[in-house]
């Protein structure tokens, strides 16, 4: 003998099986099913708490930049096992991209934005490459981001970024046989965080010694020959990051974030243009 009772809701009688308890008594599955928000309501409810969450983080910046390199590594990862790598032809950086269009070689092209896709990237053959780069992010970054602020630790880092890519550019005219040699990497930005710290401690008259010697080790370990490790990446990374600190700390204060913004802005049109120098000067190879 079944037992039927009346939904809170609609007043529809329902079964014991079929009916659900609720905090305002027992509706049946239609009425459960209306209160429940739709697939699109979910989705934003959930990228929402997401936002949330993310901006309670100390060090979004930090944690958002190794999160895009993760999954920038295991997209390159995942082109390099089919065979094909053409996630990371895609994003890496060669001084061959810097060349104008009346010079380039045929199949090369004129393409800027790999100053700053590079720093994404990291070389599939050795796993340590990435390893060792998130390791010195998170244990350097994310105190720099708390001590300078969000916006400008991204700044810095895109900065020091495309200085590292500049000293890879800047090189070709030395050796000019390097101008087609690709280089992977987050080293250059994060020697320019690395110098950051530096200078930021140096400014505090904190002690720099301990930094300095770990500075100076890695910089050295990309001299070693043999190594396939970019030092023209690290250098460059090294002297915008120290420069960009500079800048920051010379107008430090809310009442020089005017003239902070400015300064800022006013360096970056400067990393354009020496970005833009093989329009003017082309590296001896094509003398």
């Amino acid at each position: 003998m079944h037992s039927f009772t009346l939904c809170q809701r609609c007043g529809r009688t329902i079964c014991a099986a079929c009916q659900v308890a609720s905090p305002v008594g027992v509706l049946c599955p239609e009425c459960v099913r209306q209160t429940q928000p739709g697939a699109a309501q979910r989705t934003s409810r959930s990228m929402r708490v997401a936002g949330r969450r993310i901006s309670a983080l100390d060090t979004p910046v930090t944690y958002g930049i190794m999160a895009v390199s993760v999954l920038t590594f295991i997209l390159q990862s995942l082109s390099h096992y089919f065979g094909a790598d053409e996630v990371t032809r895609a994003l890496w950086y060669a001084p061959l991209y810097s060349l104008p269009g009346s010079v380039l070689p045929e199949g090369a092209g004129f393409e800027p934005w790999r100053m700053v896709t590079v720093m994404f990237t990291h070389s599939t053959g050795f796993i340590f490459h990435i390893l060792f780069n998130m390791l010195a992010l998170w244990l350097f970054g994310r105190n720099l981001e708390q001590l300078i602020g969000r916006v400008q630790f991204l700044v810095l880092y895109l900065f020091a970024g495309v200085g590292g890519s500049l000293g890879v550019m800047f090189y070709a005219y030395i050796d000019p046989s390097t101008i087609n040699v690709p280089t992977v990497g987050a080293s250059g930005a994060i020697f320019g965080v690395l110098a950051a710290t530096l200078v930021a401690f140096k400014a505090a008259q904190a002690n720099i010694t301990s930094l300095a010697v770990l500075i100076g080790i890695n910089f050295a370990i990309g001299l070693i020959p043999g190594a396939a490790i970019s030092w023209q990446a690290h250098l460059g990374g090294m002297i915008v990051g120290a420069i960009t600190m500079w800048l920051m700390l010379g107008a430090r204060g809310p009442r020089k974030r005017g003239r902070r913004i400015l300064t800022l802005v006013a360096f970056g049109v400067i990393l354009a243009v020496l970005a833009c120098a093989y329009l003017i000067v082309l590296p001896g190879i094509f003398a």
